[in-house]
């Protein structure tokens, strides 16, 4: 497992938007953008190359698997039954004084945009924080809540809210109920994508970063490290879930503008 959590570090080698020259010499690869220059140890070339050649043939993908009921949201058709939303309500997430309440009081008597993280050490999850973030203040006009859940301990959840001073709420779920409830995706497979990798490379250059501390925490390392997350629309009520994102990969962020669309259109 650390071997592998280590190799995400190495993709920090250039932005997706520049241009990416590659050499080898020995034990170091070399990616040299348009601005800036990287070293990796022991980064093996062919990784690089592969993103290299993404980079240059990917076109921009709205990477949407909703399952809504508000076709507004992009939906191709509900998946969230009756069974889903009942499992929810016996989910208990806990807030940052670790007081523990049913998830779906969260948007019982409100509508709520509800992100997932990875983990709380994700350096992709620290990104999504501030991109839901950044459209705050129209949540607030609409009367929308943000609220970001983590798997894993209280403590971690503080530590995420302290470091990436997040405008919205922050709960734990240690038991990992509610991923499990949405049925969100886990594994090796998809966390070390292409795809994933290039938003990573990203997410770095624009400056943020993996907290390795609560990367490696044993229930993370042990049991979350693969996990994947994503974003719901919900409430008010506790059966309404009018929107749903699962993230295929790590970074899988939707386009903002539909969840906007979901949350805060007069329509809804």
């Amino acid at each position: 497992m650390a071997a592998s959590l280590c190799t995400t570090t190495v993709y920090v080698v250039a932005a997706a938007s520049k241009k990416i020259h590659v050499h080898n010499s020995s034990n170091h690869a070399v990616v040299k953008s348009s601005q800036q220059l990287y070293r990796c140890r022991k980064f093996p070339l062919h990784h690089i190359l592969h993103a290299k050649s993404t980079l240059r043939s990917s076109t921009p993908k709205r990477l949407i698997t909703p399952s809504a009921i508000s076709s507004s949201a992009g939906a191709e058709s509900s998946t969230i039954t009756e069974g889903t939303t009942d499992l929810l309500d016996s989910v208990l997430v806990f807030n940052l004084d670790g007081n523990g309440i049913p998830i779906s009081d969260l948007w019982k008597d409100r509508k709520a945009v509800v992100a997932f993280a990875r983990h709380f050490g994700c350096v992709l999850c620290r990104k999504r924080a501030d991109y839901l973030a950044a459209e705050k203040d129209k949540m607030d006009a609409a009367g929308v809540a943000l609220v970001l859940i983590g798997p894993g301990s209280v403590d971690q959840a503080k530590a995420f809210s302290e470091q990436t001073k997040f405008k919205g709420e922050v709960y734990a779920d240690p038991s990992y109920s509610s991923y499990e409830a949405l049925k969100f995706v886990s594994g090796v497979s998809t966390t070390f994508t292409p795809g994933a990798g290039l938003k990573i490379i990203q997410a770095y250059l624009e400056g943020y970063r993996q907290d390795w501390a609560l990367s490696f925490e044993k229930d993370t390392r042990t049991r979350g490290g693969w996990q994947q997350g994503g974003i719901i629309v919900a409430g008010p009520g506790k059966n309404n879930i009018s929107y749903i994102h699962k993230d295929k990969e790590a970074g899988d962020d939707p386009n903002i503008e539909d969840i906007l669309k979901a949350c805060c259109s007069q329509s809804n």
